[in-house]
């Protein structure tokens, strides 16, 4: 295959994601709405104190009904456009088995989040999802150590470092553990996330492409063809939110890419916003735990920016623009620093 050919493979699969995510999407609708796949609000932190500021901000949004778990319509899309056409085992076993355990870890929080009662009804308690996503990465990183050989990873201008099979498993599992968390954290806003997932896959696809890695270029673009479809009916109102079920598929098919193009080290750089995201958070916790006061009036950043006074589309556009810049950024440093 020549690079055009190799272009328009991927181009095909994401348009095959986007059009099995738009006919898929009403039927979710309908059932969503049958059987109330209602989104309850967070009204507590991981802490257990409560949210008056967020719950202020969000209150709009939830004096209607309002389905979450749309992320199952990309689980499916993804899963059935990459099992029937785009399978691997040296390119795509592994994204997809971390999408599919992600969104495992996610399906079960927003299920319990949408049929529980109490206080339990917000889902899975902080520990436990750690926990659960946490197994998943470390098995994902032993197939990728030990079945698929990967021993040693890329430092951008300087080359492979040697870091043998046990170390490339506790990374690869971090990758998937943070990256999971992180774009869980910044799915709080009406096509956050959704976008800046997207910039993300595309950036780490087109690594993917001209490192001559053509099935998992394809896997990224198609779930690029997914988020294309959900942030079509979830820009500023919503009609659903993706919910852990999405958030979890994202972020743990997102570090395995990662992982897969030997690129770990500009995650942090193509995902700066998701970075910033749970990196506020985490100051915003350590500071309440030891200093008993408060960095920002609410976390994450997009919250503390919504506090502020910042309009919705606002935030997220901007926060599209940084993610845009980042991934043009991370490429060129993949392109120059011996990655493609």
């Amino acid at each position: 295959m020549n690079i055009n050919d190799e272009v328009f493979y991927g181009l095909i699969l994401a348009l095959g994601g986007f059009l099995l995510s738009m006919a898929l999407t009403p039927f979710y609708t309908h059932f969503a709405y049958k059987y109330k796949f209602w989104k309850k609000q967070k009204k507590t932190t991981v802490d257990g104190k409560e949210l008056p500021i967020m719950t202020k901000l969000h209150a709009h949004k939830f004096k209607h009904v309002f389905p979450t778990m749309a992320g199952l319509i990309g689980v499916i899309s993804v899963t059935v456009v990459t099992w029937i056409f785009n399978l691997d085992r040296g390119q795509t076993w592994l994204p997809l088995a971390g999408f599919l355990g992600g969104a495992f870890v996610g399906a079960i929080d927003d299920t319990i989040n949408i049929f529980g009662s109490g206080r339990g009804a917000a889902g899975l308690r902080g520990p436990v999802k750690f926990f659960l996503i946490s197994v998943v990465g470390l098995i994902l990183g032993w197939y990728f150590a030990y079945k698929l050989g990967w021993t040693s990873m890329m430092i951008p201008f300087y080359g492979n470092f040697e870091i043998g099979k046990i170390g490339m498993i506790l990374i690869f599992a971090f990758a998937v553990v943070a990256t999971s968390n992180a774009v869980n954290i910044s799915d709080g806003l009406d096509g956050l996330s959704g976008g800046l997932s997207m910039l993300a896959y595309s950036a780490f696809g087109i690594i993917a492409l001209f490192q001559e890695n053509v099935m998992l270029f394809g896997f990224c673009l198609t779930v690029v063809g997914w988020l294309l479809s959900y942030i079509w009916f979830n820009v500023p109102p919503a009609r659903f939110m993706m919910g852990d079920t999405g958030s979890f598929a994202l972020g743990s098919g997102l570090g395995v890419v990662a992982m897969m193009t030997n690129s770990f080290l500009l995650l942090p750089i193509i995902g700066l916003p998701f970075v910033i995201e749970a990196g506020s958070s985490l100051i915003q916790l350590a500071s309440k735990k030891f200093l008993h006061r408060k960095i920002f009036i609410s976390a994450p950043l997009h919250h503390h920016l919504e506090a502020l006074g910042w309009g919705e589309a606002k935030i997220v556009m901007r926060f599209w623009i940084v993610a845009g810049v980042c991934a043009i950024l991370g490429i060129f440093i993949a392109a120059t620093g011996g990655a493609i």
